[in-house]
């Protein structure tokens, strides 16, 4: 793995970058590798690889708070997008019941293997979208991400399927992202966002 080109080698930890609504323009304020939890030769893991990773990932598994405290863990689709993950889920299904009590969630994707890949774990808080033109954005990166069956289209703040089924869509801008990769070297990256 190589080193982040804006990283100071002293201490791991990347500049930050200016955030906005591009796909990629939000950037950690700092990248460290924790080495308690890595190998001797280890090197951070640079953001780039793991924005690839989140862009490129099909399934991840969300996170959510029941009302009584208790965990609820799903798998889903999610798109990389405006620096954020999105997701979407209908309205009476647990996870939006979940969320609207509690919006602090985490998404976590990678590969189900011991001695290779990287494994990414993205804490933030979900936000409801509802702009008409980031949703039709949303919707395009759906069915060119997930083909034909994942095509929408937008009406009243939320996405629609041909087959009647309609969801709301949520955005999760990263707080902290933590990278772990496996095999040869084994480490721990950790990515603040705020």
């Amino acid at each position: 793995m190589g080193t982040h080109p804006d990283t100071d080698a002293d201490t791991n930890t990347t500049a930050a970058a200016p955030a906005g609504h591009g796909g990629s323009a939000q950037r950690p304020v700092s990248t460290t590798l924790d080495a308690r939890y890595s190998t001797p030769d280890a090197e951070a893991v640079p953001w780039s690889t793991a924005e690839d990773l989140l862009r490129r990932s099909e399934v991840f598994w969300l996170t959510t708070v029941r009302p009584d405290g208790r965990p609820h863990v799903t798998p889903l689709l999610a798109v990389w997008q405006h620096g954020a993950l999105h997701f979407a889920t209908g309205a009476e299904e647990r996870k939006a019941r979940n969320l609207a009590q509690n919006q602090q969630v985490i998404l976590t994707t990678g590969t189900n293997t011991l001695s290779d890949g990287l494994d990414l774990v993205v804490e933030g808080e979900a936000c409801l979208v509802s702009d008409t033109d980031r949703l039709t954005s949303l919707a395009t990166a759906w069915s060119t991400k997930y083909g034909p069956d994942w095509a929408f289209e937008v009406a009243d703040g939320t996405f629609h399927h041909p087959d009647g089924a309609s969801a709301l869509v949520f955005a999760v801008p990263p707080h902290r992202v933590f990278g772990f990769t496996k095999g040869t070297p084994f480490s721990q990256t950790r990515w603040n966002f705020t």
